[in-house]
């Protein structure tokens, strides 16, 4: 219970005592994330960020003499011993005052366990790294200089990680060639950064923020697969049939020199509006194959089951200071799946090598549904009037993309796909491989971004253990096939951490830009129902609350039928219902936003 858990913080270590039905804490055994960002009170006192549920004091001489304003916000380590209710806290450093610009989202993000910061251990081992490629790096590698490889990507993005290239065969194949940044010549395991990038495991994106798994010289600079530069990477290169099917491939340590930094909006142009940006007409056939490819390679994704949720994201727009002006859909158009294919394509060979070879590896798996949860889906289904011509008996990547090409083309599909999506369970990082039930894929792994995920790091250092330097004596598999739990255990709870982080900062955001249109009214749609009230969906994705005080009469909570029923059961409001909403309360540093439902009289009029 909530007021029982004072002093837990997200994936504490803790021992629980039961009594009866009641549960309670008996201590805090290790911190997770034990540095937390901390506020000073008009009283003196001191907060935790984000948490109003911890009682914290500091006592630290060096915090004391301080005498910071109020407002002030520091870095702080927290104990895991209680004494008189209260945890105490070490003074790290002074990060600024809550007013300043991107406050909250600092303290939001090492909330949930991400340093903004790098120690000067770090940094000094930063600029010890070159800044360019030497002929002794070349040693060894595959040179693909000559190639004409290039990197897709946003137009802001600095740190690229995976180029491609193409061609086809004289029987007709295609030869994809998938080109990653070789991040683990530089990052050695006896570093101190490849230690941070451990902890980290993975690069958080808050809007409009960038909190990199490794620092950016190295991320934008010797590691990312700049344009007319050479760099060092792996490469995937795979022989592909008419049919989608990887028919020989070869991975192998190289270098290239990308001949130009694409942007999907200009490759969507090309690939969706047969125009030809200026700089981009000596790659245009090759783009033009390349998407050929892409629809064979996604046709026979789905054709074994691939799963695609079809679930919109929201991409919030701000000004040069940083607030939020508004909010549209993030639109994923033919490039950004063009890559998504290739990088599937080259993650399953990767795996599929290693899996084949029987070796200590870290893999990518999502285990089947639990068939208690689709159970329910399918009766919330019933209840809402959909019968589904689906065996639910057979809980297989086709029954889940049968369930959802059923309900496509609904008005509730959004809401139903995000619910069916929930159902299922994550998709995380282990040793074990059970495959990917989501991609409908026996193998598969992370090869493709070892700048921004830790797992990829390690993927391509067991490459180079395993297939180019060949160590796979008993005490290197001994070795990786204890320590890799570990870093796949980790790395799984970083990503919830970092998707957490990323969704709290992405509330303020909406929260910060509905302030500014109090008093308006939205069409939405019911995408949650609670004993509290009804959760409403706009057409922009903002998700605000109806509270139960605010409908007319009495209401009372029915959740077999996903619904709000008034006493007379005259009225009833049920997940997928259109309504329209008024917005009467936005809050950006408490992160809610409030609506009150728009009725019309018999008339027509708004009351």
């Amino acid at each position: 219970p909530y007021d029982s858990a004072t002093g837990i913080l997200p994936f504490d270590k803790v021992l629980l005592k039961r009594e009866k039905k009641k549960i309670s804490l008996v201590k805090v055994i290790k911190r997770a994330n034990p540095e937390i960002v901390c506020e000073i009170l008009e009283d003196r006192t001191i907060k935790m960020v984000g948490n109003t549920n911890i009682k914290i004091k500091c006592t630290d001489k060096d915090f004391l003499k301080l005498r910071l304003p109020v407002g002030t916000r520091f870095l702080g380590k927290i104990s895991t011993q209680e004494l008189n209710g209260y945890y105490n806290i070490n003074f790290i450093e002074v990060l600024g005052h809550k007013n300043d610009l991107n406050a909250e989202l600092e303290a939001i993000t090492y909330n949930n366990g991400f340093k903004v910061r790098y120690s000067k251990e770090e940094i000094d081992q930063v600029y010890s790294l070159p800044t360019e490629v030497t002929e002794e790096d070349k040693k060894g590698r595959v040179d693909l200089t000559d190639k004409n490889i290039f990197t897709i990507d946003r137009a802001h993005t600095k740190d690229m990680d995976d180029a491609v290239s193409i061609k086809k065969d004289k029987d007709g194949n295609y030869i994809l060639g998938v080109h990653i940044a070789d991040v683990s010549s530089y990052i050695k395991s006896n570093m101190n950064l490849y230690t941070e990038a451990l902890r980290r495991s993975t690069s958080c994106y808050p809007v409009g923020y960038v909190i990199p798994m490794l620092p950016h010289i190295i991320s934008n600079g010797i590691c990312s697969l700049n344009p007319e530069v050479i760099r060092l990477t792996i490469s995937c290169v795979m022989q592909i049939n008419n049919k989608g099917k990887v028919v020989d491939y070869e991975i192998f340590p190289s270098y290239i020199k990308s001949r130009k930094q694409m942007t999907y909006e200009n490759v969507n142009k090309i690939l969706d509006e047969n125009i030809i940006p200026e700089g981009y007409e000596e790659f245009a056939d090759a783009l033009k194959l390349m998407h050929e490819l892409a629809k064979i390679l996604r046709a026979e994704k789905i054709s074994r089951g691939y799963i695609d949720f079809g679930i919109d994201e929201a991409k919030v727009i701000q000004d040069e200071k940083g607030k939020a002006i508004d909010i549209v859909k993030r639109v994923q158009g033919t490039g950004e799946k063009l890559i998504e294919d290739f990088m599937l394509a080259a993650n399953e060979t990767v795996a599929t090598h290693i899996s084949n070879m029987d070796l200590p590896f870290i893999y990518r798996v999502h285990d089947l549904p639990n068939s208690d949860k689709i159970e329910d889906f399918s009766n919330l289904l019933k209840q809402l009037g959909y019968h589904l011509n689906v065996n639910m008996n057979s809980l297989t990547p086709k029954t889940m993309q049968q369930i959802l090409n059923e309900l496509r083309g609904k008005d509730e599909f959004m809401i139903l796909s995000d619910m069916l999506l929930r159902s299922m369970k994550k998709a995380i990082y282990s040793t074990n491989n059970i495959g990917h039930f989501g991609l409908a894929s026996k193998n598969y792994t992370h090869f493709t971004s070892p700048i921004r995920r830790f797992p990829d790091l390690t993927v391509h250092r067991l490459l180079r253990t395993y297939l180019f330097e060949n160590r796979i004596d008993m005490e290197t598999i001994n070795f990786n096939a204890k320590y890799l739990i570990d870093v796949a255990e980790h790395s799984s709870e970083t990503e919830v951490n970092a998707i957490e982080a990323e969704r709290e900062v992405l509330d303020m955001k909406m929260a910060e830009y509905m302030e500014d249109h109090i008093g308006e009214e939205y069409d939405g749609i019911i995408s949650g129902v609670t004993n509290f009230g009804l959760f409403i969906e706009l057409s922009n994705l903002v998700e605000g609350l109806v509270h139960i005080s605010t409908l007319p009469g009495y209401f009372e909570h029915v959740p077999e039928l996903l619904s709000l029923v008034s006493s007379d059961k005259k009225t009833k409001y049920r997940i997928g219902d259109k309504v329209r909403v008024k917005v009467i309360n936005a809050n950006k540093d408490q992160k809610i936003i409030d609506f009150e439902l728009v009725k019309e009289d018999k008339d027509g009029n708004k009351k």
